[in-house]
């Protein structure tokens, strides 16, 4: 806790300085006294910084529950994969598939390879469709529970095949 006392102060005079003709000198000092200050209340700042944390971190956990997983098309090194492969998310999650390299790509669901009743071709990217420049995105939300296969057209045959499995 931070506190602040009184203290005398000395301060010196210019008296002592001889006037044309003068003949005396005297020399004054003047002490002045400061008065006490309140003490700071830094309890209760903590208090309040402590209050907007707690709500900061709050948010970014009910942010990070909202934002998309991204998958990247395309390893920095050049391989022809999606990264990840595989993976998970809930239901209504957002997928985002973003352009990194080895372009260009894109994003079909296999239509044997997903749960029934849904229709690949809506929640896919057409044949014609390609990612053609770095960062480029295609997003996709998936409500139907299942395991879902899907490929990058252009390079399926080199092995740019995925899975996801909303649970």
């Amino acid at each position: 806790m931070a506190t602040v006392t009184s203290a005398a102060v000395a301060i010196p005079s210019f008296t002592g300085l001889k006037a044309a003709g003068a003949t005396t000198s005297s020399r004054l000092t003047t002490t002045a006294k400061v008065s006490v200050v309140p003490r700071l209340c830094v309890k209760s700042s903590l208090k309040g910084f402590g209050e907007a944390v707690v709500v900061a971190a709050a948010s970014a956990v009910l942010v990070s529950n909202a934002m998309a997983l991204e998958v990247l098309l395309g390893t920095d090194g050049g391989e022809l994969v999606f990264q990840p492969s595989t993976f998970s998310v809930a239901p209504g999650e957002k997928i985002v598939f973003k352009n990194n390299a080895g372009y260009p790509h894109n994003v079909v669901f296999d239509e044997d390879e997903v749960p029934s009743g849904v229709d690949a071709s809506k929640i896919s990217m057409s044949d014609e469709d390609l990612l053609n420049a770095p960062g480029e995105t295609f997003a996709v939300t998936l409500t139907e529970k299942g395991t879902y296969t899907f490929y990058c057209s252009p390079h399926q045959g080199a092995g740019m095949v995925g899975k996801v499995t909303v649970n």
